[in-house]
């Protein structure tokens, strides 16, 4: 019964979706300040992700 109370609320819901958006917003904003880092840490990421793949 919990269960549907929490899909039922959309104000909550609508709260949660921004604050998602807001962090996604403000992630973009740290990838343009430091374009370089984020690359370098990116391609990190998928060499390791590669690694644990093969």
């Amino acid at each position: 019964m919990a269960n549907s109370v929490h899909r039922l609320d959309p104000e909550r819901n609508r709260r949660r979706l921004q604050i998602l958006a807001e962090l996604a917003g403000a992630r973009i904003a740290r990838e343009r300040e430091r374009p370089r880092k984020v690359r370098g840490q990116r391609l990190r990421e998928l060499i390791a992700t590669r690694r644990l793949v093969s």
